[in-house]
């Protein structure tokens, strides 16, 4: 790192307030009371983060690669919960300060780093605010097994029934959560969508569906309005043994309406005349088993999904699979070791008209690419994964990742999904007929200062090969960090 990051303090509030009313039964013929009164709570939140990040991107023929930015993130909203609807307002202020003005580069360098994308979206600084979320959510009276959602949300697919074994919920946080379709909470706007959710729980089974339209965000801070890009999506989750086993089965249905050149390997003259809509569909599922020992907790992992529909022009046919085992010792730093591979399909020939790189749609793509130099289409990780908790409220994170190209014939991509109308939301740059692409190590630290701080810190080192090399010949390693403060009262 050619600069030392200086902490500044990120604060994050959430301030409560809540009063309870009776809301009486209007009762019978004779006005007696049919049902005893239920309680409303109204609650007022709010929260406010702020994130310092220093990116030293592999190094360019021109351009600005080693910048220093931030933005602060204010979420204030009000909702209430009934007994057969519950309601919420929520409105976000991004603001964005330091965004470089040079860290764009002539292709294939191109964007340096994720600074560049909120630069072409926003300028060097940018303040909004628009409705985050402006929700109905209807529900059996009293209960919240059964809910139908209306107006705008964030969705998040695969953590449907979180369930009650702490092993079995960090996974699904953690690993499964987000593959395809998220909120994109990391980047300093994220998304939500406008349609419709319903969830439906029965002892060990839930059933959700959704459909909706994702709203823009993400790099820019307009986020009033949605796109032409629209989703569809169903899922049957099943918690069994104790909830130490839970599978998935999904199905994902995605749209992209809007006439911008697409992302893939074929030759810019080819994309140029491809004006067709996207539509794709993605079958698969998922299992996470926890097993509970005398020592500790091994546990396994595996996801996968097979994609159709057409690429615009194109037949879309692409694979991805997720496999990841590991064990956690019950000593009281509570160590947990994983290993994992995973492997999203790429394109093997640019000019036949099957388009063959898996298309990861809408998620949240730090989580799998926590320096997000890369995303899960034509990528191949090979990953070891330590976490410990030195003390109570401390807990570390290293990982180590092994990354190649799926296909050298394809491209090296990146991104995380549509956010406005001119830009596709992914980006590829050439292979040159490579597959190693990096090594990345990266250490995270989360600490609970107190029930209502707690402060994140990150740090992450790319380790260029062959792909990166022919790229960046000036200097094929890259680094990532930053510091964040949230605070709640």
């Amino acid at each position: 790192m050619r600069r030392v990051l200086i902490a500044v303090v990120v604060v994050t509030g959430s301030l409560v307030f809540t009063g309870k009313v009776l809301a009486e039964d209007d009762g019978g013929p004779n006005g007696q009371q049919t049902a005893p009164a239920t309680a409303t709570e109204t609650t007022f939140s709010g929260s406010w983060r702020v994130r310092v990040e220093d990116w030293n991107w592999f190094q360019s023929s021109t351009g600005t690669p080693d910048y220093t930015m931030g933005a602060s993130v204010l979420r204030l909203g009000v909702a209430q919960k009934r007994s057969w609807f519950d309601w919420q307002i929520e409105a976000e202020q991004p603001t964005l300060f330091g965004n470089p003005e040079h860290a764009t580069a002539p292709a294939p360098q191109g964007a340096l780093g994720l600074g560049a994308n909120y630069f072409a979206s926003n300028g060097t600084w940018s303040m909004n605010a628009f409705p985050r979320q402006t929700y109905v959510r209807l529900h059996g009276r009293n209960s919240r097994d059964t809910a139908l959602t209306l107006g705008r949300f964030e969705f998040v697919e695969g953590a449907e029934m979180p369930g009650k074994d702490p092993t079995v919920t960090t996974l699904l946080r953690e690993r499964i959560a987000q593959r395809l379709v998220g909120n994109f909470s990391f980047s300093e706007v994220g998304r939500s969508f406008d349609g419709a959710a319903f969830s439906q729980t029965r002892g060990e089974w839930n059933l959700t569906t959704m459909a909706g339209r994702t709203t823009r965000g993400v790099f820019q801070t307009d986020g009033w309005g949605n796109l032409d890009v629209d989703i569809q999506y169903a899922a049957l989750t099943r918690s069994m043994q104790k909830s130490t086993l839970e599978w998935r089965v999904f199905g994902l249905g995605y749209h992209d309406g809007r006439d911008v050149l697409k992302a893939d390997n074929r030759s810019t003259p080819l994309r140029s005349v491809d004006h067709q809509n996207i539509r794709i569909g993605t079958v698969g599922g998922n299992l996470i088993k926890a097993y509970h020992m005398q020592r500790g907790t091994a546990d396994f992992l595996a996801w996968g999904a097979y994609q159709f529909g057409n690429w615009g022009m194109l037949t879309q046919r692409a694979t991805a699979g997720a496999v990841e085992a590991g064990y956690q010792l019950s000593s009281p730093m509570k160590p947990w070791l994983r290993v994992g591979y995973f492997r999203g399909s790429g394109d093997a020939n640019p000019n036949d008209a099957t388009h063959g790189t898996f298309f990861q749609a809408l998620p949240t793509p730090r989580i799998y690419a926590r320096l997000p130099f890369y995303n899960l289409m034509n990528n191949e990780d090979g990953f070891v994964e330590l976490s410990f908790a030195p003390v109570k409220k401390l807990r570390v994170r290293a990982d180590a990742h092994a990354l190649r190209l799926s296909n050298s014939a394809d491209l090296w991509y990146q991104g995380g999904g549509a956010y406005d109308h001119v830009t596709f939301g992914y980006s590829g740059r050439p292979s040159s007929g490579a597959r190693s692409l990096a090594n990345l190590f990266d250490l995270c630290t989360d600490v609970d200062v107190s029930r209502s701080v707690s402060l994140t810190g990150y740090a992450g080192f790319a380790q260029g090969k062959s792909v990166i090399a022919a790229i960046y010949p000036r200097g094929r390693n890259a680094a990532f960090a930053y510091l964040e403060l949230n605070y709640k009262f």
